[in-house]
């Protein structure tokens, strides 16, 4: 298929500012970090007694980017940040990696895994310990824009933009990734209005582990498949369709696991879906305002708080973060205010483990910018300057 769709999503405005950003230093500048620990379990809200469960000392944050353009990183960008402040400290470049443009990690927190975002496309896994790359597999695909480890840290699975697929690769004993065992390509419904073909966004396990499911903005349709864990297949077994043309980019559950919040990058909404954990069937509801006014805000990525009380979307083109209260017990998003996100098109948001920060990858502006999130009230509260970071475009905490 045309890369067209390709070429305009990963160029937009991806020069803006790059040559600005400060590089970090090299990978052998800096020692590898000790391994991390795995979070505790997110409390209810942030009180006196959980500040005082964070974990102690800096923590890793590794960085996103394309390698293969004009003011871009040179591989993986290392960096710690503080639990309590915020502030973030560049530590290095992990090299070797191309066009990293976004990482998960396996729930033990011992490897690292990145897509290489290329019209060839391919996964790579890094062990953390040593900062080895353990390969790279290919993802029979173009353009693979996000990647997520199933719950029980046996299959990877990743969704490629430029030809609308999904594809699992199994894990090893050591982080390692083996031979693809799948790859579906979403062939119907047809293509939303505007669109050429299919364009997989993301893909997630459900929280209760049951089902999979893929966002693909070029069809307007989210499918849901179950896993087989022994053999790394996907079998659909279910289709929601949003409005024709809203483009669905990136869904989010909220802790109680009934309900969903799927942004719609084209037609500037968010809409609440119920979700069934026997069956899979997820139903889009309404879309609901973004609250940033008639221009295209190019929705990127939607975040709900651990406690489920309050959720973030970032908006690209506002360059913005809209506040929502999560009400009925998930059944409905209040809108209630925008936050300006101190940089320039925030292509993606992230937690710290604990929920008391959050991270936004600009990617115009190639810096990464930190909130405080009140657990209570929901508020954002902007933690220092900037982070510099070559054409930043996902940021992940740990």
């Amino acid at each position: 298929m045309s890369g067209g769709g390709w070429s305009r999503r990963r160029f937009v405005g991806a020069l803006a500012g790059g040559a600005a950003a400060a590089a970090l230093p090299g990978c052998d500048d800096a020692s590898p970090p000790a391994s991390p620990t795995a979070p505790a379990a997110p409390e209810a809200s942030a009180s006196p007694s959980r500040q005082a469960r964070r974990p102690s000392g800096p923590r890793p944050l590794y960085l996103g980017t394309y390698t293969s353009i004009e003011g871009g990183g040179k591989g993986i960008g290392l960096a710690t940040y503080d639990a309590e402040t915020g502030r973030i400290t560049g530590t290095g470049t992990l090299t070797g990696v191309g066009d990293p443009s976004y990482l998960a990690v396996h729930p033990d927190r011992r490897t690292l895994y990145a897509v290489n975002e290329r019209e060839d496309g391919a996964v790579t896994a890094v062990r953390l310990s040593d900062r080895k790359v353990l390969g790279s597999r290919s993802t029979g695909g173009a353009a693979p824009c996000h990647l997520s480890v199933h719950p029980g840290g046996r299959w990877l699975l990743s969704a490629n933009y430029g030809s609308g697929s999904v594809a699992v690769h199994p894990i090893d004993a050591s982080g390692a990734l083996g031979e693809r065992t799948d790859l579906v390509t979403h062939s119907s419904p047809a293509p939303g209005p505007g669109q050429e073909g299919p364009h997989a966004h993301q893909i997630i396990t459900s929280p209760d582990g049951r089902h999979v499911l893929a966002v693909d903005l070029g069809t307007d349709t989210v499918y849901t498949y179950r896993l087989d864990e022994k053999a790394g297949t996907l079998s659909e077994v279910s289709r929601a369709r949003t409005r024709p043309g809203a483009g669905p980019r990136h869904l989010t559950f909220h802790p109680g696991g009934r309900y969903a919040y799927l942004a719609d990058e084209v037609d500037n909404t968010v809409a609440v879906c119920a979700y069934d954990p026997a069956t899979g069937r997820l139903s889009v509801g309404e879309g609901r305002s973004t609250g940033t006014g008639s221009g295209t805000s190019y929705a990127a990525q939607i975040l709900v708080t651990p406690n489920g009380r309050w959720a973030y979307l970032a908006n690209r083109g506002h360059n913005s973060l809209t506040r929502y209260a999560v009400e009925a017990d998930g059944a409905k998003l209040r809108l209630l205010d925008t936050v300006p996100v101190g940089g320039d098109f925030p292509r993606q948001i992230a937690f710290s483990p604990d929920g008391t920060l959050l991270f936004a990858a600009n990617q115009k502006s190639s810096a990464v910018t930190v909130f405080h999130v009140d657990g209570t009230s929901g508020t954002l509260r902007r933690a220092g300057e900037p982070f510099p970071s070559p054409v930043a475009v996902c940021a992940l905490p740990l």
